[in-house]
């Protein structure tokens, strides 16, 4: 017997749009299907949004989910910025608020400023608190998903084992989702872009390197919520840089966006996307070079999950493809062929908002769960 939640990812997922439909393929009643829809209706979850192409006969409503009766916040923090927003349960972004910050200033004055612009983004658009259905954070360590604390993160002093989502529930009483930003970018990408791809790897390279793998819709976190982990693979014995890990070798510590810009002698590495948009050949050159020595390490990963879709994000996606091309060397001059003959090597299409999105998936899907839903109900 199928219940009200059940019958919702019927309508989410176009399988049914209406209630004739939903007889037809649950083998319930008229009645009993009746009862659910309504409940949902009046809850809110869906709507009915005009009436469906008819043989013959009266025509039947078509049902919907309704995306605005339900409000989503999502921060996304990064090593040196932080995004908020307000979306709708189709995680469409409302509005949003942008900051220049260092997340290693802590988590008090971090979490301060995100539980302050989600207030600010409520007030700009007219909307209350009691519309907000769940609320999700993505950062650059690994996170403990079910806890909502921070495991392990080398850019963010402070942090280990900070209980985030504790934190934030003192200011808003709704279900708590924290997230590795990688993880939550490639979820944003998939849905966005990529949703027939059964596996999809994106790689997260700014100031340091992450990854994000999705596999049949799903993001695969590990046993110990550390997948993706690849920045810290050690690929030069003996080298003298010492990543921010501690070791010495690691590929971030070759090939992200800070060791560019030590070799270049800037700041960030968004002042290494300069340089290279700007020209600058030897940012160009160095950052080919950085791709070729991330792509070695690609290699084994596309030989290992042989992925549909490689995902390049964060601030070297934005090299004019310089940082890609080198991948793509390295990819398909160490791989097999036939693990790369359907595989697309792309850069992001949602740039600054993959994470926002994704984040916002993330929560949307825990909040139209049949769990979730069934234990809303009266």
């Amino acid at each position: 017997m199928q219940t009200a939640g059940q019958i919702l990812q019927l309508i989410r997922n176009g399988t049914c749009r209406t209630r004739k439909e939903l007889i037809a393929y649950t083998g319930l009643s008229r009645s009993t299907i009746t009862e659910r829809v309504d409940r949902l209706i009046e809850a809110g979850y869906i709507h009915e949004t005009g009436v469906a192409s008819s043989g013959g006969g009266r025509p039947s409503s078509v049902l919907a989910i309704d995306s605005t009766s339900r409000l989503v916040l999502v921060a996304d923090l990064g090593a040196t910025h932080a995004r908020a927003a307000l979306t709708d349960l189709t995680a469409r972004p409302i509005a949003e608020e942008y900051i220049e910050m260092r997340i290693e200033l802590g988590p008090e004055p971090v979490l301060s400023w995100v539980r302050q612009a989600f207030q600010r983004l409520l007030d700009k658009t007219g909307h209350s608190p009691a519309e907000v259905c769940g609320i999700g954070l993505d950062l650059p360590g690994s996170v403990d998903h079910t806890s909502g604390r921070l495991i392990r993160s080398f850019l963010m002093p402070g942090w280990d084992d900070h209980p985030i989502a504790e934190v934030m529930r003192r200011s808003f009483d709704v279900p708590i989702l924290v997230e590795n930003d990688a993880k939550a970018m490639a979820l944003g990408e998939w849905w966005s872009s990529w949703r027939s791809c059964p596996a999809l790897v994106l790689i997260k390279v700014s100031t340091g390197i992450g990854a994000g793998i999705i596999v049949d819709g799903q993001i695969y976190r590990g046993v110990e919520q550390a997948a993706g982990n690849i920045g810290h693979v050690r690929l030069r014995e003996g080298d003298d840089r010492v990543c921010t890990c501690g070791s010495r070798g690691c590929v971030a510590s070759l090939a992200s966006g800070q060791a560019l810009a030590a070799d270049l002698g800037v700041a960030t590495s968004r002042d290494v996307v300069r340089l290279v948009q700007a020209g600058d050949p030897e940012a160009i050159a160095l950052t080919q070079e950085a791709g070729r020595t991330l792509g070695i390490v690609l290699a084994t990963a596309v030989s290992l999950l042989n992925p549909g879709v490689l995902v390049l994000a964060g601030d070297m996606a934005e090299t004019r493809e310089h940082y890609l091309t080198g991948i793509r060397e390295s990819i398909y001059r160490r791989s097999l062929p036939y693990t790369t003959r359907n595989l697309d090597i792309v850069t992001s299409t949602l740039a600054g908002n993959a994470a926002i999105t994704g984040t916002a998936v993330l929560v949307m899907e825990h909040i139209l769960s049949p769990t979730t839903v069934d234990s809303s109900l009266p």
